[in-house]
């Protein structure tokens, strides 16, 4: 790319803040945003368009083509210096990957014990590609290898200590911190997708991170075998994720 917009994907698993994150840089005077622009394209190559709540919204109001997504929007002119694309990372299929050279590519987990038990009120017996473990350890992997050291981000941290958290992600990715990220006001934004319906009612009731709190509930016995899959993933990111204190 030989323009200077910062092309920043957030490449995520479901269930975690992402959304927040997505509004958090949509307070910024520099930057635009974007929810999850290769959802269609994910959907209409993974059985995941059976059973995903939406899915035909999404095949009908979004661009199936993956590759034209990254060429157009995610490569393409942008109105603003940032462009920030909430990703999540199981989305990241069936495409040419070398686009990721041309992105400042950021990775956000979340432990398993607590993002587990909320998506499968969304989605009955969940499995490893659709939690997307594994695809973000092999995507820093493959980042790795294109010579890049990606940021990586624990949902918990950030909840923590967002100023501090945040301030060091925009360190890293070579923009400046704006305290205006940690602030929002309630209720959905223009860019959400169509399945916000689903999926976004706490953060419309948010107007910023809210403070950490360990889940209560007990993990239900179902989703014991895919936590044992999770668990070794989300503990190789944890590791390194930017920390609070």
């Amino acid at each position: 790319m030989n323009d200077k917009t910062v092309r920043i994907c957030l490449w995520s698993g479901p269930r975690n803040i992402s959304t927040a994150l997505m509004y958090s840089f949509a307070q910024r005077d520099d930057t635009i945003v974007y929810d999850e622009p290769l959802y269609a394209h994910y959907l209409v190559r993974t059985p995941a368009l059976a059973y995903h709540p939406g899915a035909e919204d999404v095949l009908t109001e979004m661009e199936n083509d993956g590759e034209k997504v990254v060429r157009d929007l995610i490569l393409g002119p942008q109105p603003k210096p940032v462009a920030f694309f909430k990703q999540m990372t199981h989305h990241l299929i069936e495409l040419d990957p070398t686009f990721l050279r041309a992105t400042v590519n950021v990775l956000l987990t979340r432990d398993p014990v607590e993002m587990l038990p909320s998506y499968a009120k969304q989605i009955q017996a969940p499995t490893l590609q659709d939690v997307g473990y594994q695809a973000h350890v092999e995507l820093l992997e493959r980042l790795h290898s294109m010579g890049q050291e990606p940021p990586v981000l624990d949902s918990r941290q950030i909840l923590l200590n967002p100023a501090k958290v945040l301030g060091e992600l925009c360190r890293r990715i070579g923009i400046s911190f704006q305290e205006a990220m940690l602030r929002w006001e309630a209720g959905p934004r223009p860019e959400d997708g169509s399945w916000a319906r689903y999926w976004y009612h706490a953060v419309h009731r948010s107007t910023g991170f809210a403070p950490y709190a360990p889940k209560s509930a007990s993990f239900p016995a179902s989703l014991e075998p895919l936590l044992a899959e999770c668990t070794p993933y989300y503990e190789q990111l944890s590791a390194i994720a930017i920390k609070a204190d």
